[in-house]
């Protein structure tokens, strides 16, 4: 039975015969290999960065006027503003004034060392004492020369005193005539000295020029001030800054290819960029007749017709000089303006590409009519948000992007 199961040499299977196993390892590792590549290069290609141009929407209304001719931005100015200082050089003793506080005419700001100007003023008005008491002296002595002279006159006419004593008594009287002359004008020049003594010790007073707030403070209890620059930093210039907030304006740069546009007395709008809510009337005040050839453009002074303590200056401001003095304007419709670059028409509707954390979202908007260069969104964007303008073909939902230099 046993020699009956016993296979035959020509029957069996040689081992061995098949590939390999250590072949079909490689295969599998070389196929991980594929793998993991193709894995990296489409993460490469899939999440390189589109570069894209963007623009921030803004809600209907916050734009430029109705019957704006040309817009232009600048900068708040004050066309009163000093960096206040002593007329003398000394040290501080008293700082009264800090950022933010506002000031009268006058007001005094800061006090400096006056104890030599002090007794400077003193003696000149001991000096005017001085002179006028010698003045009362010399009136007296007038008195009594002009009575002597009554006398001599009066024995002169009896014969009773000599030609001589009358002439001497007449000569006394010019004498003491001259001296009180000589002693009024010494009066007078010890007032004037007085007067500057006095006008010295003011020196040492810092007072406010005019109506204003103050922007800066440069100096402190102990430090040296002086009109003139010193070296070495040790010496301030300056106490503070005052501005006065009645006297801001706006300065833009025209472009001066369009400065032909821009009149005298012209109507305008501003918009701060801190207060978009807030349009501002305003009027041209002068055309700068000086162009700047770098940026070729031309200063323009505007006038604003409202204030309030939301003015500040160096603020940046849009202005948009109008054809015609604004009307009252309806009520804008709700919405956002997206310039029109921006929408796209995939997959069956208007959309635009929102960008948040540097991906691009693919949103669908309701769009209105057209206000002005722009298209009105009424649902599907908020104001403030960042859409992408023109977008490329390969730009797509959930791509990266980065904004173009």
């Amino acid at each position: 039975m046993l020699k009956e199961l016993r296979i035959d040499g020509a029957q069996r299977e040689e081992r061995g015969g098949g590939a390999p196993t250590w072949l079909w390892g490689v295969v599998a590792g070389a196929a991980v290999l594929a793998l993991a590549g193709g894995a990296a290069w489409w993460w490469i290609t899939g999440n390189k960065p589109v570069a894209v141009q963007t623009a921030t929407v803004r809600a209907n209304g916050q734009g430029p006027a109705a019957g704006a001719v040309l817009q232009a931005t600048g900068y708040v100015t004050a066309r009163r503003m000093a960096t206040v200082s002593a007329q003398m050089t000394g040290t501080l003793t008293e700082v009264l004034i800090d950022e933010g506080f506002k000031v009268k005419k006058g007001q005094v700001l800061a006090r400096l060392d006056d104890t030599g100007l002090k007794a400077g003023l003193a003696a000149a008005e001991a000096q005017v004492r001085t002179a006028e008491a010698n003045l009362g002296q010399l009136r007296a002595q007038l008195a009594q020369a002009q009575a002597d002279e009554r006398r001599q006159a009066e024995l002169a006419a009896s014969g009773m005193t000599t030609r001589q004593s009358r002439e001497q008594s007449a000569t006394a009287v010019k004498t003491v005539s001259a001296q009180i002359e000589a002693a009024q004008r010494q009066i007078e020049a010890a007032q004037a000295q007085a007067r500057q003594a006095r006008v010295n010790f003011d020196y040492a007073t810092v007072r406010a020029p005019f109506d204003g707030v103050v922007t800066a403070r440069a100096a402190q209890v102990g430090e040296i001030i002086s009109p003139l620059s010193a070296g070495g930093g040790f010496t301030r210039t300056g106490v503070g800054t005052i501005v006065d907030m009645d006297s801001l304006e706006v300065n833009v740069d025209v472009n001066e290819a369009y400065i032909a546009q821009v009149k005298p007395d012209m109507p305008c709008e501003a918009v701060l960029d801190a207060y978009p809510d807030w349009k501002i009337p305003a009027h041209v005040v002068a055309v700068i007749p000086s162009a700047d050839r770098g940026k070729a453009t031309v200063k323009v002074r505007v006038a604003l017709e409202q204030k309030d303590d939301r003015l500040v200056p160096d603020m940046g401001v849009r202005v948009s000089f109008l054809a015609t003095k604004p009307q009252a304007a309806a009520k804008p419709v709700p919405g956002v303006l997206v310039p029109p670059e921006a929408v796209v028409d995939r997959e069956g509707g208007p959309a635009v590409f929102v960008v948040q954390d540097n991906r691009a979202e693919r949103r669908a908007i309701k769009l209105g009519g057209d206000v002005g260069k722009f298209r009105l969104a009424t649902d599907g964007l908020k104001a403030g948000e960042t859409v992408v303008v023109s977008p490329p073909p390969e730009l797509k939902a959930g791509s990266t992007v980065a904004n173009k230099e």
